[in-house]
């Protein structure tokens, strides 16, 4: 549809942001051709990348593809980051001057974790404390919220571009799904998605970091240390990418709820004649 309509591409991926990480996210850029696409391989997998860098970035893209008088095509399986597109989700972050960010990388992990309790002593969410990039992100925000009162309070919210969209969703049967929910495991098992994450070990990137980066990265990871034998991993991993997909099912029925109109298409041989005409009305008007 992008190649049909002139278009470009932004991705809605969470993990197709990170270079080096190719198949295990599916960026599958060879289906891509010569068609432009946005935020796929902007940031090095060492590197944080949340829903404010994505919505930052995406209302970049956006506003340079209609500047070219192009029409942009979000698409992707990120389920918060279509949400927070298409829901303008108020989103505030802490703008932490330079001075600050050094003078917190060099002290050391416990002097980071006093000052965080100093900071929140009602912590809950420990899981900051075990990560020395983590405990600076919440020292900076726990920050920012002190001087929320403040008219230079440091805080930058984000504006959404305004556009109206249409929103297309393919409708699959179930169990056709899960077989190619299989299909697809075996596939980026035999193009050697193994050997990538192997590569990002050699990189540098921690088993514990590989955990956040989604399923195909935590059960390879797990099967590189030897808590899962080959066999086990690509079972387990099979199931959970299954009971994900349901999870993805449950963010399209929540934007549904939000009055976010979405045109279901079947996956059959009239997908993409039916696609286009959808595309073609909403566009053109006819």
């Amino acid at each position: 549809m992008a190649k049909l309509f002139k278009g470009e591409i932004i991705s809605a991926d969470s993990r197709q942001v990170y270079q080096y990480m190719d198949i295990g996210t599916g960026k599958d850029l060879e289906e891509y051709g010569d068609i432009p696409y946005h935020l796929i391989d902007v940031i090095h997998p060492d590197n944080e990348y949340n829903l404010f860098n994505f919505a930052k970035d995406f209302g970049l893209a956006f506003n340079h593809i209609i500047s070219r008088q192009q029409l942009p095509f979000l698409v992707g399986g990120t389920g918060m980051y279509l949400d927070a597109v298409l829901s303008r989700y108020n989103l505030t972050i802490a703008n932490i001057d330079e001075n600050t960010r050094q003078d917190l990388e060099k002290k050391s992990k416990a002097e980071l974790v006093t000052l965080l309790s100093d900071l929140k002593p009602a912590l809950h969410n420990t899981t900051d404390t075990e990560d020395k990039t983590r405990l600076i992100k919440a020292i900076e925000i726990a920050l920012s919220e002190r001087k929320e009162a403040h008219p230079d309070s440091g805080q930058m919210t984000l504006t959404w571009p305004e556009f109206e969209p249409l929103i297309i969703g393919i409708r699959i049967d179930r169990e056709h799904l899960k077989k190619r929910i299989q299909s697809r495991l075996l596939s980026r098992l035999k193009q050697g998605m193994i050997d990538e994450v192997e590569m990002l070990i050699r990189k540098g990137v921690s088993f514990e970091r590989l955990q956040n980066f989604g399923l195909e990265y935590r059960y390879i990871a797990l099967y590189l240390s030897k808590k899962l034998n080959f066999n086990d991993m690509k079972q387990k991993l099979n199931s959970e990418i299954v009971r994900f997909s349901k999870q993805q099912e449950k963010w399209f029925r929540n934007l549904e709820k939000k009055q976010h109109r979405i045109l279901w298409i079947d996956a059959d041989d009239q997908l993409i004649e039916n696609a286009e005409r959808a595309i073609q009305q909403f566009v053109y008007g006819n």
